[in-house]
């Protein structure tokens, strides 16, 4: 009997790694077929983009355009998800109140040029903010970090305060989509007070029966302009995580990042 337990452990334990790795296949491999409904959303906006929805057990999923989800864009202000755990995480902030202050230097937007904290210069997509935190936090750390969380590509050299929008950095829909699956399970190596910094600050809307937390991105500098929306959804029984993006015309277009991520998440019955 015992040496018949022996064999038996022995083999579970050696088929574990790959009974993991089969079913890391069919999560990949779910949804990769074009969804027709949310195609349709895309093409009468008129726009070239993808968009990746999947729960957060990768059960059910939905995918436009599965090869350009694959494709590394520029990670624009989406990096601010990632730089906002790095920058609690490396106490480079006291704390979500501390006062990033204003240099005085007058920048386009209006509602960057003043004292910002981190939470209201995240709504903003405040860049100036940032980068001062990432002068804190310095290219070695940050070198770190993106290894760590296995997040998109870095080339180097880089500049520590401009390497996420002037594409050195760069990163797929579906990368965003792991990134964010970490972020949700706490699977990276960071304080619990950390990810519930970033929690709070993700925060974007909060319906009765789901919250909603995300970042857009807009990569200006790239040809064609890069739009971004990454996020995920907690609702009772089920979290859906999404990361879409899209090639953008203009200013003009920024408001699609958000309008056609709602649209498909609509046709899919994830929100009403």
């Amino acid at each position: 009997m015992c040496k018949l337990w022996s064999i038996t452990t022995y083999t579970s334990t050696l088929m574990r790694p790959i009974f993991t790795l089969l079913i890391a296949i069919v999560f990949a491999t779910q949804g990769q077929a074009e969804d027709a409904e949310i195609a349709s959303l895309f093409s009468e906006a008129g726009v070239e983009g993808t968009i990746v929805i999947v729960t957060l057990d990768g059960s059910q999923s939905y995918v436009h355009n599965e090869t350009r989800a694959e494709r590394r864009f520029p990670s624009a202000s989406t990096f601010k998800i990632l730089n906002t755990l790095i920058a609690l995480e490396e106490g480079m902030l006291s704390g979500l109140d501390e006062v990033i202050s204003w240099d005085g230097r007058v920048h386009d937007f209006p509602n960057w040029n003043q004292d910002h904290t981190i939470k209201s210069a995240y709504a903003v997509s405040c860049v100036w903010c940032y980068q001062e935190l990432a002068r804190r936090i310095g290219g070695d750390h940050y070198r770190t970090h993106l290894a760590r969380a296995g997040y998109g590509r870095l080339q180097e050299p880089f500049d520590d305060t401009t390497f996420w929008l002037d594409g050195s950095l760069t990163i797929s829909a579906r990368e965003q989509v792991g990134f964010l699956r970490q972020v949700v399970l706490r699977t990276l190596p960071y304080a619990s007070s950390s990810y519930a910094g970033l929690r709070e600050v993700m925060l974007m809307e909060q319906g009765e029966d789901y919250s909603l937390r995300a970042k857009t991105g807009w990569a200006a500098r790239s040809t064609p302009q890069i739009g971004w929306y990454v996020g995920y959804i907690e609702k009772p029984g089920a979290t859906w995580i999404f990361a879409m993006n899209i090639d953008m015309r203009g200013i003009a277009d920024l408001p699609l990042r958000q309008a056609l991520t709602r649209a498909s998440l609509k046709a899919k019955g994830i929100i009403e």
